[in-house]
């Protein structure tokens, strides 16, 4: 295994500084120039890796300021964990040696609204790969329908928040990263791996951190509304 070169809270503050430089309009592009594209060539090194959403606002890269080789980045509809999902991260862990995971989701989000159609009592009818990659997004959408509404099992699409429920599927999705990996877990518990639960703000260019597991603070970042 490759050993991080920083620790988990040394790699959240980096992505912490490069998004606040894209909020307030003065993003560097750093590490984007031809020797840093000679230098890659010989291999890779990121210190931070990223699952997030496939939404096209959501581009990484962008949000935190990075450059070439700076984020291994995995993405999906809706960040649904899947085992190319797991690989992908546990190779980041064990191959990489990065410091921490961020699990990118943001509001707006298609797939969670698509999700919660289909707790309708009449849902669209949707391509089956489309209803496979969503169906782990609906145990959030029940969890929070049935806290206020246990009249009934279906879903008014008008009647519940579609930012509240990706933010219960947001840190349903660091769970099940923790439960389906001991390669990431271990890293965890050893302390040089932690995972940072984050939705992105699309008109502020804000990601949020709400959630943390591992060796890192994140207190400094203002919180998002609870779920």
């Amino acid at each position: 295994m490759t050993g991080p070169r920083v620790t988990p809270q040394q790699a959240w503050d980096a992505l912490v500084d490069g998004n606040q430089r894209f909020i307030a309009g003065g993003p560097q592009h750093p590490r984007q120039d031809v020797e840093r594209r000679h230098e890659l060539a010989k291999g890779q090194d990121p210190d931070a890796a990223l699952f997030g959403c496939s939404d096209s606002r959501l581009s990484a890269e962008i949000i935190f300021d990075a450059g070439l080789g700076d984020l291994f980045i995995a993405r999906n509809m809706g960040h649904v964990v899947a085992e190319s999902i797991t690989a992908s991260m546990e190779y980041a862990v064990a191959n990489l040696g990065v410091a921490v995971i961020v699990v990118l989701a943001h509001d707006s989000c298609g797939a969670v609204a698509a999700a919660i159609g289909q707790m309708e009592q009449d849902p669209d009818e949707v391509p089956t790969a489309v209803k496979n990659t969503l169906a782990p997004i609906l145990p959030s959408v029940q969890e929070l329908w049935l806290r206020e509404h246990r009249s009934t099992p279906y879903v008014d699409a008008s009647a519940i928040d579609a930012d509240a429920v990706g933010r219960v599927h947001l840190a349903a999705t660091v769970n099940q990263l923790l439960r389906s990996s001991r390669i990431i877990s271990d890293a965890v518990a050893a302390g040089t791996l932690g995972l940072v639960g984050c939705q992105y703000r699309l008109s502020e260019g804000r990601a949020v951190a709400v959630s943390a597991v591992g060796h890192l603070d994140i207190s400094t970042v203002a919180p998002v509304a609870a779920a």
